[in-house]
């Protein structure tokens, strides 16, 4: 298989192999597809997780109007965590 990288990604490989970090150009490409294959498999359980969660109608629509709602929820609750985490007056 051939593979063509960009500049940058060349860059990248060879400032990992000059700093030490591998050996040679194949140890960066095995390890990127290391972390490619991680992100995959948690990818798949998450989309799993998901339908299981649908399955049992634990899902909402996605609205704008509950899209609103969940993004009010999520600065109410960032908020009660920055007054929670004040020192004392």
């Amino acid at each position: 298989m051939k593979v063509h990288l960009t500049p940058d990604q060349k860059a990248l490989i060879q400032n990992a192999i000059c700093s030490g970090r591998f050996a040679r150009e194949e140890g960066a490409v095995r390890e990127a597809l290391a972390l490619w294959e991680e992100r995959e498999r948690k990818r798949a359980e998450f989309l799993v997780t998901l339908d299981d969660a649908a399955d049992r109608g634990q899902g909402i629509p996605i609205t704008q109007q509950s899209m609103r709602e969940l993004a009010g929820e999520v600065k109410r609750r960032g908020l009660a965590r920055l007054t929670a985490e004040q020192p004392p007056r």
